[in-house]
């Protein structure tokens, strides 16, 4: 199964949603909203703002994912 790259992200404190191109290699902690400007953390016990902000993981996490299937 192939890795999806673009995940859209919205902003929990406006609803602005924007679409992203993510990282292959590594998991991207922050993440600031184009709209309000407010920087976005990971959840507790999500490896980052696409995990936890996104409609699609993170590359790292989808092919984990894949691997356990």
């Amino acid at each position: 199964m192939s890795v999806i790259l673009e995940s859209t992200v919205t902003c929990p404190a406006c609803q602005n949603t924007h679409k992203e191109r993510m990282p292959e290699d590594f998991c991207q902690y922050f993440y600031e909203c184009s709209q309000c400007g407010e920087l976005l953390k990971p959840k507790p016990g999500d490896c980052c703002i696409f995990c936890s902000f996104g409609d699609v993981a993170c590359p790292p996490i989808q092919i984990e994912r894949n691997s356990n299937a």
